[in-house]
């Protein structure tokens, strides 16, 4: 499902979900965020398998990589993926992202246990809370004034 409707001064944007998550409401849902903002996205769809989704992020180097989990298994699938997107010199420096419900405890506190980790992993932002949105628009916005992630 790609879709690319933004000016071309916004960033090119992929967002996904992971090899375990079959949901696809939320990318949608990012899809239209991020191009209402001016941005050009790549939506890789659901179940996107590691290799694939390394690939193709080789392949469009994109300005931000926004990985999408709600089955509760981001925080696993993400500290995976993450090493194998930084394996590769072409997106060493490219902001990566995750959010969602990322752990299965359904407890506020999980989930801060959770971004913490994935932050000490090398992720660029996690946004997990109630403010979510809000914080991840901030932040696109932020990369897109030129303000390094």
């Amino acid at each position: 499902m790609e879709h690319t409707a933004a000016e071309p001064s916004g960033l090119d944007i992929v967002v996904t979900t992971m090899a375990s998550d079959s949901h696809t409401w939320n990318l949608v849902f990012l899809q239209l965020l991020l191009e209402e903002l001016g941005h050009r996205v790549t939506n890789l769809g659901a179940c996107v398998p590691d290799d694939v989704l390394v690939e193709e992020c080789r392949r469009r180097q994109p300005d931000l990589i926004v990985l999408s989990s709600v089955n509760g298994h981001g925080h696993h699938d993400g500290r995976r993926v993450l090493p194998a997107l930084r394996a590769c010199p072409e997106l060493l420096e490219t902001p990566v992202v995750i959010g969602g419900k990322l752990g299965i405890t359904g407890a506020a506190d999980g989930d801060d246990t959770a971004a913490r980790g994935l932050l000490a992993a090398g992720f660029d932002g996690v946004f997990t809370d109630v403010g979510a949105v809000d914080a991840f628009k901030v932040f696109v916005q932020r990369l897109a004034a030129g303000v390094p992630a």
